[in-house]
């Protein structure tokens, strides 16, 4: 089992992620994806070819680039409750968890040299209900138990560590913590943001953060931002230790807010050599963020931007 120091060890000094696949398969490849879901993929031959071509294609970028990549499973919705929603029974759900694992294991061991650094095999899991209005908010005991259950499944395959993306609310991270560290896999949380740079419930990500670490004894490997422009938050970015407890940040090609994102009929796509330079910026005033990537809107255009403009920036 990979231990936290383990896993980071093991990082070069610029790692590279992809947590968009759904709005690139959906507009740009013309996959229905029923409840946004991409885990229903893995059912058949086809789909999983979609998803292995996706990751193919993020790891010839890390060739290219001399970068590490993070590989995250397709099971962002892959929970008890999401999942019901589009028809499936939580032993279907937990079945497909592994199995996302196993298909990424093998491409990982087949092609030892797609990637300009190390592959890092992320269990990818999300919020219970809806990352931007998020209902009633679970107590950290409630979401520690309800998340052990895709965490505990998980932790059965070759996963190196469980990632969690697009939490509102710092009770849920800190359970999804406790979940992960009792099983002894590394985790990772990535909180999204509004507009304004603050969470979906308004809180500041740095008072968010803080209440995590204090939480679990500063048991998370590290932090991250998701599903936000670099717009949103750059400017609330200062040197501090909650802005040291962050690593990564997956980035969405659009400017328009979560709302605005939810109703649009079209991508919007953005300018992916102006968000590389963006993340340039701030890898130039932060060189220990070191976790860089695209979210929603983005496809292998915007992650080799990226990419390439991180690398340019001295490392940390």
């Amino acid at each position: 089992m990979t231990s936290q120091s383990d896993l980071l060890a093991r990082y070069g000094d610029l790692m590279l992620a992809h947590a968009g696949i759904e709005t690139d398969l959906i507009f740009n490849k013309g996959v229905d994806l029923p409840g946004f879901a991409s885990f229903p993929l893995m059912e058949t031959a086809e789909g999983r070819a979609l998803l292995e071509t996706s990751m193919a294609e993020l790891l010839d970028v890390g060739a290219r680039t001399g970068t590490g990549v993070i590989l995250e499973s397709p099971t962002w919705m892959a929970n008890r409750d999401r999942a019901a929603g589009i028809g499936y029974a939580p032993a279907d759900v937990l079945r497909l968890n592994c199995d996302a694992l196993t298909v990424m294991a093998a491409l990982r061991a087949g092609a030892p040299r797609m990637s300009g650094g190390p592959i890092i095999l992320s269990g990818n899991i999300g919020p219970r209900d809806d990352a931007y209005a998020p209902g009633d908010q679970m107590s950290a005991e409630t979401a520690e138990a309800y998340h052990a259950e895709q965490i505990s499944a998980l932790a059965q395959t070759e996963v190196d560590v469980i990632s969690a993306y697009t939490l509102a609310y710092p009770a849920e991270a800190i359970g999804i913590v406790r979940a992960a560290r009792a099983v002894g896999l590394p985790v990772v949380i990535s909180f999204t943001v509004e507009t304004d740079g603050t969470l979906p419930t308004g809180q500041p990500l740095g008072a968010a953060i803080a209440e995590v670490d204090v939480a679990t004894a500063d048991q998370a490997a590290y932090f991250m931002i998701n599903c936000a422009h670099l717009d949103h938050f750059g400017d609330t970015l200062e040197p501090g230790p909650w802005v040291d407890r962050l690593r990564g940040l997956i980035v969405n090609a659009s400017r328009c807010s979560h709302a605005e994102l939810d109703a649009a009929e079209h991508l919007d796509d953005g300018d992916p050599a102006e968000l590389g330079q963006q993340m340039a910026a701030l890898r130039r005033r932060f060189p220990h963020l070191t976790v860089v990537g695209g979210c929603c809107g983005t496809d292998m255009r915007h992650m080799t931007e990226i990419a390439q403009a991180a690398r340019a920036v001295p490392v940390a």
